[in-house]
């Protein structure tokens, strides 16, 4: 009976993995790979730089709690499911730095749509997104190779 539910489970995740328990409810998608943004690194160096999925858990936790309280950006962030931002963001670099996930999060123009997002917001993720991988330890130059995948997913920005 336990294996069948969990079955039951796994196969209703990969059809309609729109939330999981404690996520609000989203509107429904395809769900893809693709839709990570990027394709993923080949070999293991960039998943042993970020320390794992256990890295990336971290990175991502402090990189969604920076941007929660930054006050120049945080009113971006406020409206948002924090449980499905993070399990999204993991599934998503986890992904492009081949540690063994597949993505289920919607692609990056509808997950950006209609948010507002101006070049200096954007730029304050990014130094966001360093500082939390500075914290987690992730060499400069893994960084670096990291940003170069995530910056032509870059959401069309409001010009003011």
């Amino acid at each position: 009976m336990t294996f069948a539910f969990v079955a039951f489970a796994a196969i209703l995740l990969q059809t309609a993995p729109y939330a999981v328990p404690g996520e609000a409810t989203v509107d429904p998608y395809t769900a893809s790979d693709a839709n990570a943004g990027a394709a993923p690194f080949t070999g293991d160096g960039m998943a042993k730089a970020f320390h794992g999925q256990d890295g990336i858990h971290r990175v991502v936790d402090s990189f969604v709690t920076i941007n929660f309280a930054d006050p120049a950006i945080s009113d971006i962030f406020k409206s948002h499911d924090q449980v499905r931002l993070k399990r999204t963001l993991f599934e998503q670099f986890c992904y492009i730095l081949n540690a063994g996930c597949a993505y289920t999060g919607r692609d990056m123009k509808a997950s950006h749509k209609d948010l507002g997002i101006q070049n200096a917001d954007m730029n304050r993720v990014v130094e966001n997104l360093q500082k939390a991988m500075k914290t987690e330890g992730v060499p400069f130059a893994a960084q670096n190779r990291f940003l170069s995948k995530l910056a032509p997913m870059r959401p069309d920005v409001v010009e003011r």
